[in-house]
Order: C-alpha cells, then structure tokens, then sequence
C-alpha cells in the first residue's frame, strides 16, 4: 500500500476486511483488529468464514459482487466472532479496481451508525435552539424582572386568592428566570482547560459533594477498575457533568431514594473521529447506573437534546449541557432506559503520554 492508501486504510472508524479470490484474508485494519479482538498478522491467509459468523449468504452475495464488478449492500445482517456475541451490522462488498478476484468488505455496526446520526442532529439542534435562545434571553429578563416587581408590589395590598395568583406570577417568573440563566451558561461554556487526570478522584469529589447534598437520602455503590489509567479532561467541567448526571438519578428516585451505581472499566470497542479528523479510542468508560422508573420510552433517543425533558418541571438543558461538555473532550455519551435500570455511559480518551524530556 502507498503512505495515503495506509492511512486511510487505518483511518477508517468500522471494520473493513480485503479478501483474495478464494475468500481468505488478506487484510484487515486496526478497526476489524478490535472487532475480532485479534492482531492482523493472525487472521491473515485464514478462512473469512472461519473468523466471521455471518447470518446471510455471503458466498453469493462474493459470487455476484466479482462476476458483475459492481459493489452489493446487505442491511441489518447480525455478524459475530469466537470472541464477541453477534452485532448487528450493514454490510458493504465492493469489487478492487486492479487486483481481481480481490474484494473489499465494510461492516459498519447499526448501533454506532444510529448514534453516530442522532448525535449529529443533536448537535444541529442545540446549536439552532441555543443560539435563538441567547439572542433573546438578556431582552426577556428585563421586562421579567418589571413583572416580578409589580406583583409583588400588587401582593402587598391583596389577601387570598388574588394574593395567591400574584405569588404564582413571582414563582413562574423566578422560574422562567432560571431557565434563561441556564440558557446563558450553556452558551457562554468556555473551551475545556484539559490535563491528566485520575477519573476516579473526580468520581469520589462527585459522590462526596452529592451525598452530602441533594443525595443524602440515596445509596451509592462504587464498581471501579483500580487499573484504569488517566483521562484527558477539565475537571471542573467534568465534575458538573458527574453532579449532573446523579441529580438526575436521585431525581429519578423520588422522595423514597433508590441506588446509584458508579461503575468504571476499559473498552477498546469504541472509536470517534474527533474534530481534528483523526480516529481516537475511548477506551475508558464510566457508567452511571440507577434502579429508578426509567426513561420515557418516547423521549430516550432525543434525551440529549435542549428543551426536552422527562419531568414536569424540568428545563430540559441539563442534559443538554452535558452532552455539550462531552462532545467537547472528544468524548461520548449515550443512555439505555428501561423501567428499573438507566445507564448512563460516558467514554473517554486517555492521558497523552508526556515526553521523558517534560517530565
């Protein structure tokens, strides 16, 4: 391969594989290397067959795909090895222009290329809502807070239930308010100051500050892999994530209280091109599990979005902020809700390496 062919060959974010005329390996990139939880040098000259459990007929579809030279799409097909359970996956086979007989296999895994495009309208939105939002907020407060003064003047010489419709005006005011604060905050986030960073100290300067707060009244179990070695954050804005995300879960909770799990291990199964191109590992994954009533089956796929919210009250931009924050550290999160378990996961990046010459 020529240095650009390389690179892209490993650039590539899903497994690809090449195979020579009689469907043995000839290739594979550090994607499928994962996938397979296998080096390239062992797969190579082995039976595709023998390393992939593929459901659908793939000797067919490799019989069409080199007798027309036209390229062939298989959806939804579930694709497994000797080492992972099956994955569903889309499936494309391409003929190589040059090397005949050859083909190129791409399997990209459904789960990541649906959250791959709900993240994309996700930011789209946020962008779109929040940026509406600032231009308005400073020219709301101001007649919000003339409204809040004049009720509470108009309270002072009412009784019953006027004085309870002038108090309603103050509170709704307040809260309106708030929201808007909120608003200005998420969009006013600064760039994060990152540096290395054990995740497990933020996670215990979380619990702490939660427990001790609006937490008291839940348990707190921690699953930790003491192995882990240093994320690549800003920890203040790490830390607002984490508080976030267990006020969600005592939330969840209710007056009753219930248990948050707090559990940390390393997962090289997941890789995101980051914004500078290049494809990054997010092996270090911190879950944040709750054993309340779940999330509404309706809102879990646009839970990240602003304004959209599970609760009666809520405005919707906590989540929101927290996505931002982590879409920020080159970083990942996605949700899975059903009644009695919500699992919150965050990825991220490991600590570069610093040079013997800066330490």
């Amino acid at each position: 391969m020529s240095n650009l062919t390389e690179t892209l060959w490993a650039s590539l974010p899903v497994p690809a594989f090449l195979l020579d005329p009689g469907d043995m390996i000839s290739e594979i990139n550090p994607a499928a290397e994962q996938f397979l939880n296998a080096s390239a040098r062992s797969m190579r000259g082995a039976p595709v067959f023998d390393k992939l459990y593929i459901d659908a007929p793939l000797d067919e579809a490799f019989l069409r795909v080199r007798r027309d030279h036209g390229a062939l799409f298989i959806n939804n097909v579930d694709v497994g090895s000797g080492q992972r359970p099956p994955v569903q996956c889309n499936i494309q086979i391409a003929p190589m222009i040059g090397m005949p007989g050859f083909v190129l296999v791409i399997m990209e895994p459904r789960q990541i290329a649906d959250r791959l495009g709900r993240s994309h309208q996700v930011k789209t939105s946020a962008r779109s809502a929040i940026g509406m939002a600032e231009m308005l907020a400073h020219e709301i407060k101001n007649p919000l807070a003339g409204i809040t003064g004049a009720a509470q003047l108009l309270s002072m010489g009412l009784s019953g239930e006027d004085q309870e419709l002038t108090d309603l005006i103050v509170a709704e005011s307040r809260r309106i308010v708030a929201l808007l604060d909120q608003v200005e905050q998420f969009g006013n986030l600064r760039p994060p100051l990152r540096r290395s960073i054990n995740v497990h100290d933020l996670l215990d300067r979380a619990r702490k500050s939660a427990l001790v707060g609006f937490a008291g009244h839940m348990k707190m179990v921690e699953e930790y892999d003491p192995s882990l070695p240093p994320t690549f954050v800003d920890a203040d804005q790490m830390l607002q994530v984490l508080l976030n995300l267990f006020r969600n879960a005592t939330e969840a909770a209710g007056p009753e209280g219930g248990t948050i799990r707090i559990h940390t291990f390393y997962d090289l199964s997941l890789r995101l091109r980051r914004k500078d191109g290049m494809d990054g590992a997010l092996p270090l994954q911190v879950e944040i599990i709750d054993d309340g009533p779940g999330l509404p089956p309706d809102l879990a796929q646009d839970i990240f979005e602003p304004f959209v919210s599970g609760r009666e009250n809520g405005t919707g931009l906590g989540l929101a902020l927290v996505s931002k924050i982590i879409s920020d550290h080159d970083g990942w999160i996605s949700v899975d809700s059903v009644p009695g378990r919500t699992v919150f996961r965050i990825s991220l990046p490991v600590a570069p390496k610093v040079p013997e010459e800066d330490v």
